[in-house]
């Protein structure tokens, strides 16, 4: 599967070192492994996620360069947030106080407490979704980074149930089962709650797909 990293993490891949004509074997290594992990977690196979995270995390650390590690953390992390599950990045956090204002913000931003101020320090893309623009998170280009504005206005309490579509289509689409099941849940209760019996059974049985698919990964 081909996933696309949103710009905060471009460096991590082949051009962290652009002045090299070839990429270095801890570049090649690392993308590789990250792109693995990020794939194994929203496949929902959570075991080659830690494999393959621990195996990036070495490569990147034999560079000894906090921001490359602070990317690495923060893109585990924003998986996390594109499947609904909100926590603290702990990865990240051990590394905040020599990681980049970039990575600092975005780290912000993944738990829905960006500042104002400090907006101008995400990728142009994530500027527009963070300040609560849903047309912009819709016509994100990148189905991870749409997923992952997606969660953090969901987050923040900003979600509406059109974007919360856009998301389990988006999901849907890539043959994410994580995030599917996650915002399938949101279509679930939005529906529980408007007291629509026949939508309700609907998801509830596509969940039911979708979990036996993911149970078949594990």
């Amino acid at each position: 599967m081909n996933i696309k990293f949103f710009a905060i993490a471009a460096a991590l891949l082949m051009g962290a070192c652009s002045s090299s004509p070839k990429p270095a074997d801890w570049q090649l290594e690392s993308k590789s492994a990250m792109e693995r992990s990020v794939a194994a977690y929203l496949e929902g196979n959570s075991r080659v996620e830690a494999v393959e995270f621990a195996r990036a995390r070495a490569e990147i650390s034999s560079t000894g360069r906090f921001d490359l590690m602070a990317r690495a953390e923060l893109l585990h992390c924003a998986s996390h947030v594109a499947s609904l599950v909100f926590e603290p990045c702990s990865g990240f956090e051990s590394l905040r106080q020599d990681a980049p204002p970039a990575e600092r913000a975005y780290a912000d931003y993944l738990l829905a407490r960006l500042q104002p101020q400090d907006v101008p320090l995400l990728p142009p893309a994530q500027r527009a979704a963070a300040a609560g623009n849903e047309d912009a998170i819709k016509t994100m280009a990148d189905p991870l980074s749409r997923l992952v504005a997606a969660g953090v206005a969901m987050q923040s309490g900003r979600a509406s149930p059109a974007l919360v579509q856009t998301a389990v289509d988006t999901a849907s689409s890539q043959g994410w089962r994580r995030p599917l099941m996650a915002w399938l849940g949101v279509q679930l209760a939005l529906a529980d709650k408007a007291g629509d019996l026949e939508a309700a059974a609907r998801l509830r049985r596509r969940i039911e797909l979708a979990q036996g698919s993911m149970k078949a990964t594990r």
